[in-house]
């Protein structure tokens, strides 16, 4: 027989009323049970934990042992149950609620404000993370309903069984930023050569994307110098032309900065929305894809690529 909370919670009931009898009324058993129960408990462990005494029952050496350890055990069960009844209460009485994950984007806040407007009524949060494949495992581990992430290409993210998926765009290009003076940004397409003597920047805590760098950069056949740093901190080098990096395709027009296409688009991601199996993400899913459309239509330059590579995500709707 393998020990279970109940089995501590009785051995606790025994020591503090000191009798079978009283035991079993406060667990609300028969005392031929109770008195069953803590000889397998006793035969479990090879050895009596209470002696049987006129006056009731007195923990063994054993006993007091084993209550030592059993009693924080029981406390803690006892304070996770009360504790998630709790939180229960509370999300019945708040209504339903939306747990969103994502990595960086631009298309969050429309994301979100078309949520808030479709679901009225829903608590809806939102949890920013640097790494993909930390959000996919707090999904699998019930912490949040959905995430937006990206997967960049080359270095596939290794997502938990049974999550579902569902692909936004299969392969969205990543553009360069750049200084507004700087030579290549009088062109519409930048070549990766047009930068090899420029310093980039990259963050190398983003699942995949300082490795997918490192192997355009190998099979280009350049070594450019590089410095690792979060994009806030690349995006304040950019404009004073110290650095270029890699952008999202739906990064909004600066007047200090130019924001331009690679020749062949080396440099690509994957965008997918994960999910528990069985949630209805479908209304989650229409309101991404809208706010990605209308991102991408405020972004001309990754408008016309959507265009030209006849993606759904260019049409008006």
């Amino acid at each position: 027989m393998e020990l279970e909370v109940r089995h501590l919670r009785a051995l606790c009931a025994i020591a503090d009323t000191g009798s079978l009898h009283r035991a079993a009324r406060r667990l609300g058993v028969s005392q031929p049970s109770l008195t069953t129960q803590l000889r397998r408990i006793e035969n479990t462990l090879g050895a009596e934990l209470f002696s049987r005494e006129r006056t009731g029952c007195r923990p063994t050496l054993l006993g007091r042992a084993v209550l030592s350890r059993a009693r924080p055990l029981v406390d803690g069960m006892t304070a996770l149950v009360s504790e998630a009844k709790a939180e229960a209460d509370v999300v019945r009485a708040s209504g339903p609620r939306l747990r969103i994950g994502c990595t960086a984007s631009r298309v969050i806040g429309g994301w979100l404000r078309r949520l808030r407007l479709r679901l009225p009524g829903t608590d809806i949060s939102l949890r920013v993370d640097v790494s993909a494949s930390a959000l996919l495992h707090t999904v699998d581990a019930g912490g949040l309903d959905v995430a937006f992430v990206h997967e960049v290409e080359g270095c596939p993210l290794a997502i938990p069984e049974g999550l579902e998926q569902r692909v936004l765009l299969d392969r969205e290009p990543q553009f360069i930023s750049m200084a507004r003076d700087h030579p290549a940004a009088a062109r519409p397409v930048v070549d990766l050569g047009d930068l090899a003597a420029d310093r980039w920047m990259v963050d190398p805590t983003v699942d995949g994307e300082w490795d997918a760098l490192r192997r355009v950069f190998g099979e280009a056949g350049l070594a450019p110098t590089v410095l690792h740093g979060d994009y806030l901190t690349a995006a304040s080098l950019v404009v004073l032309g110290e650095a270029v990096a890699p952008c999202q395709p739906t990064s909004g027009p600066r007047d200090d900065m130019a924001i331009r296409p690679l020749r062949d688009d080396p440099l690509a991601v994957r965008l997918l929305l994960v999910s528990r199996p069985g949630a209805d993400m479908a209304t989650v899913y229409g309101e991404l894809e809208a706010a990605y459309r209308e991102a991408a239509q405020r972004a001309a330059g990754y408008h016309q690529w959507l265009l030209r590579n006849r993606s759904p995500l260019a049409r008006t709707q």
